[in-house]
């Protein structure tokens, strides 16, 4: 059999590639597209038969293909044939995401037609993005630190010579100015401290810590500190595996990440400090960078206030960079958290989004026997390969990276997959088929229709459809913990194990 002639052989090969392939005639009608052009633009196969390719441009670039083909077609001048270039994809729920092109021509009895491939670069950018921010607080912190140092020096000859002028017995007036300078050089001599701590150049007094332990104790504190219109809720891990940490930074952190919530819930709300035993896998990997797999203690502060935005989430930890007034912040309160858990080889991790508060997650890493808790995981992971027995589960989901790693982790459970991108998408798909057993959902999603609405939705109109939802947040704190209260919520970041239980549960609640 010549493998060449053979049509269903290249089909197979054309459904089985990873990147979206699709086939195009010479005025941008689409032919054929495969599985993963599908899945890329968060679109049906046979939705986007028929179109012509400008409904996967965003308007800047569809306005200007027309004119790019016929100029081709006339000229025969290649611009991306053969040569490929970067450019931007439009999904259905209108996110715009970057992609890399390329482009064949094939004429066949007279017909020109165009092969396109097209990668999705989203991952790439965001390692990418992730590594610059990672660069950039890198050269701010040799910056500071040596600033810090330079002034450290400067205020101890300040400091050095108001003391001697303040011993050598001044009149009453100088020494109340003497007073006052002294008073401004130990707060500039605070200021330094906290941009060396940024800098990861103070020195920390490192010992073996139980988390819970000093965090009631920083609690007792603030307890002292936060405003009357706002409550203040812990949740101890049970036998928290013991770290290594400053005690004092620690608290230092605790009450600064506390304070800056109470700061974003100007009419009142609810503080969670939370403390978990948690372990990161591979697959946590591949969606946080600088960060190694291993057992770590998790200390998260959540508050249910105004919440950050993309930007704001991006730039947070960057010492001076502040939301707040003029005069009612420094901008230093992140970035000294930044640089302590740095220090203490641990991670940091946010997720916010506007109106749903935010949840500032610190990983210290664990002091206990590697073969302690991974051989029971790994039996039960074993034990529970095919429980998904062909059931169907529909994934919504926003980010590419994440509907890809819950596909394949479902999909090594047994079950089978399809997608949304949006909850009104999801919505939409379910609202016609009875074949869904569950709907694997992230708690914020674009669009009009949350995850939350999303899941109160199937339970009014759709009760033998199991919903299970995932999310970064505390869930004790989002919406006053109703969520919670109503549906169960898989806590990012998560183990295979812990997904397979939380599937299993949801799967005998009917």
């Amino acid at each position: 059999m010549d493998i060449a002639d053979d049509r269903a052989v290249l089909f197979a090969i054309f459904d089985a590639a990873v990147d979206a392939i699709l086939v195009s005639d010479h005025d941008g009608t689409i032919l054929r597209v495969n599985k993963a052009t599908a899945l890329l633009f968060g679109r049906s196969v046979d939705d986007l038969m028929g179109q012509n390719v400008r409904v996967l441009m965003p308007d800047d670039m569809a306005a200007r293909h027309d004119g790019f083909l016929h100029h081709h077609l006339e000229t025969g001048e290649k611009r991306i044939i053969g040569i490929g270039r970067d450019v931007e994809g439009l999904r259905a729920n209108g996110t715009v995401f970057p992609l890399h092109l390329s482009v064949g021509r094939a004429d066949i009895d007279g017909e020109v037609l165009f092969v396109a491939i097209l990668h999705d670069r989203s991952h790439r950018q965001a390692a990418e993005e992730a590594a610059a921010r990672s660069q950039r607080m890198d050269a701010i912190g040799q910056m500071t630190g040596g600033i810090a140092h330079d002034f450290n020096n400067l205020l101890t000859v300040v400091v050095g010579n108001l003391e001697l002028l303040e011993m050598s017995g001044p009149a009453a007036q100088s020494r109340a100015l003497i007073s006052d300078a002294l008073e401004a050089a130990e707060l500039g001599a605070d200021l330094t401290s906290r941009l060396m701590a940024f800098a990861r150049k103070s020195s920390l007094k490192s010992e073996v810590i139980v988390l819970n332990d000093l965090v009631e104790q920083s609690l007792a504190m603030l307890n002292r500190t936060i405003g009357a219109h706002i409550s203040i809720d812990a949740v101890f891990a049970e036998n928290a595996w013991p770290t290594r940490a400053d005690a004092t930074q620690l608290q230092t952190a605790v009450l600064n990440l506390a304070l800056n919530a109470q700061d974003a819930m100007p009419g009142g709300g609810k503080i969670l400090v939370e403390t978990r035993n948690v372990e990161l896998d591979d697959r946590y990997i591949a969606q946080e960078i600088g960060v190694e797999p291993g057992k770590y203690v998790r200390l998260s502060v959540s508050d249910t206030g105004e919440g950050m935005s993309a930007e704001t989430r991006n730039r947070a930890m960057e010492p001076f960079f502040t939301t707040k007034p003029v005069g009612q912040g420094t901008g230093l309160g992140l970035s000294m958290v930044y640089g302590f858990i740095k220090q203490s080889e641990g991670h940091i991790a946010i997720y916010s989004e506007i109106g749903e508060g935010t949840t500032i997650s610190l990983y210290f890493p664990a002091m206990v026997d590697e073969t302690e808790t991974g051989n029971a995981v790994e039996e039960s992971q074993d034990g529970l390969s095919r429980f998904g027995a062909e059931r169907l589960v529909l994934v919504v989901e926003d980010d590419p990276r994440v509907m890809r790693l819950s596909q394949t982790r479902l999909m090594a459970f047994g079950f089978r997959c399809i997608t949304a991108t949006t909850g009104d998408a999801a919505w939409t798909i379910l609202k016609d088929r009875d074949d869904i057993s569950v709907v694997f959902t992230d708690l914020v999603m674009p669009g009009r229709m949350s995850g939350h609405d999303l899941a109160r939705k199937i339970a009014e109109d759709k009760p033998g459809v199991r919903v299970l939802m995932t999310s970064g947040f505390s869930e004790s704190v989002l919406r006053g913990g109703r969520i919670e209260a109503e549906f169960a919520i898989l806590r990012k970041p998560y183990r295979q194990a812990d997904l397979a239980l939380a599937l299993q549960t949801a799967l005998e609640d009917r």
